[in-house]
């Protein structure tokens, strides 16, 4: 399931303060690299599925459960990386929405987070 608006928004602010709090271990985690990699895996995922599915088709003129065997391995492979691509991409975000600061910015990540859950608290009760 794809995150939401605010759940993607949440995600990238925590990402910056990583960056801010430890940025050693950010650059050692490098979460932005992995994200751009993902589509590349996937197509390169696709295009090894649909070569084993050809191959599947024609290996069944000679041996027929092997190049089914095959056929539907290669399927499987092209469905899983569609499904890596498709689930895996960041939640689409509106153009020209600025993201909103959250108040208190130069704080720390924990302080931030322990606010708002106190805000949401406070809120319900």
């Amino acid at each position: 399931m794809p995150l939401s608006e605010h759940e993607q928004r949440m995600l990238d602010e925590i990402e910056r303060a990583l960056y801010h709090d430890d940025p050693k271990f950010a650059t050692s985690v490098n979460v932005s690299r992995i994200r751009r990699r993902r589509p590349i895996l996937a197509a390169g995922a696709f295009l090894i599925g649909l070569v084993l599915l050809v191959v599947g088709v024609i290996a069944t003129q000679s041996v027929l459960t092997l190049g089914v065997i095959v056929s539907v391995v290669g399927f499987l492979v092209m469905v899983a990386s569609v499904g890596l691509f498709v689930f895996g991409q960041p939640g689409a975000r509106a153009a020209g929405k600025p993201t909103a600061s959250a108040p208190g910015a130069g704080n720390s990540l924990s302080d931030r987070m322990e606010e708002r859950f106190r805000r949401r608290f406070d809120e319900q009760g």
